[in-house]
């Protein structure tokens, strides 16, 4: 709700957002203008709705018609996740996407040499150097495996955490191990916030380029580059903390903290959606001209006005 005299705020852009909530056995809805969480007791506690970036909603949750309707005003993805967030059932779509960045993306992905081009810049940003020359997509998808699981591996002796593979079952969320519990909601951040960047820039999640075939192929190919940056070594170090019984609380509260924690201090949500920019031009092929009635993304990262009325 806007003040007289004041035009409606515009959607504070994604590098300027928290990066998450979390939400199970309460009613979310919209009182005073404002987005709530009411529990079963009638406790209200106030969402800021349009200063995250994603709205996870985990089971026992529910949501009004008007609070989705107010997160799609303020450019907020709401995704609707199992217990402990590491399965996601549905999610929104905050601010549509781009038919310029839609045909571009397309373009790349069904280009042999644009889409190994972008593979291979993935694998670079990633890992901090350049793949193995001549090798397909197929090969290179192998070589980070490989890596990815060596880094476990590491990651589990430094900190000390039982380890043999990573393993679990999307239908039994209790059957996982410590570890491969905490390695599931740390991704299950990453993508929620990864999604939100992807849908927020106007692309679209099925479209990836190492990753194929999935309705959120695109989110993995985004979310792989930063996840042994930041998820993965919380997920670790919180398991190792769960398996010494010092915890004060469950694994999967723990390993969100430390995400919304890393996401902050390592300034991600500034990162992600120039970083799609410069994964897709790495494709060399040029970007379609916008049509002149076509809609802009989501986020804008320009600003516009004072403290007390942000844009």
């Amino acid at each position: 709700m806007s003040l007289p005299g004041l035009p409606p705020p515009k959607p504070i852009p994604l590098k300027e957002r928290a990066a998450m909530v979390f939400v199970e056995r309460a009613q979310i809805d919209v009182r005073d203008g404002a987005c709530v969480a009411v529990d079963v007791d009638g406790t209200r506690t106030h969402i800021p709705i349009g200063g995250i970036a994603c709205l996870m909603l985990e089971p026992g949750a529910r949501i009004s018609h008007a609070a989705v309707a107010l997160a799609g005003r303020a450019g907020t993805l709401v995704t609707w996740v199992g217990e402990g967030g590491v399965r996601l059932y549905s999610a929104g779509q905050p601010g549509g996407a781009r038919s310029d960045n839609l045909l571009w993306q397309a373009r790349l992905a069904l280009d042999d040499g644009a889409r190994l081009r972008v593979v291979r810049a993935m694998y670079a940003r990633r890992f901090g150097e350049d793949p193995p020359a001549k090798r397909s997509i197929d090969q290179l998808r192998g070589i980070e495996g490989q890596r990815v699981r060596h880094a476990y591996d590491l990651l589990a002796n430094r900190h000390g955490v039982t380890w043999t593979r990573r393993k679990y079952d999307v239908t039994d969320w209790g059957s996982g191990d410590v570890a491969n519990r905490c390695l599931s909601s740390a991704t299950a951040c990453l993508h929620g916030l990864s999604e939100a960047a992807v849908l927020a820039a106007g692309y679209a999640p099925a479209i990836g380029f190492l990753h194929t075939g999935k309705p959120r192929s695109f989110v993995y190919d985004i979310a792989d580059i930063w996840k042994l940056d930041t998820v993965v070594p919380e997920a670790f170090r919180v398991a190792a903390k769960a398996q010494k019984g010092t915890l004060q609380m469950t694994p999967e509260r723990a390993v969100r903290l430390a995400c919304r924690d890393a996401f902050r201090k390592s300034g991600l949500l500034g990162k992600i959606i120039p970083g799609i920019h410069e994964l897709l031009e790495a494709g060399e092929l040029p970007r379609p001209d916008p049509a002149p009635e076509a809609l802009g993304p989501a986020f804008e990262e320009e600003t516009s006005g004072d403290a007390g009325h942000r844009g």
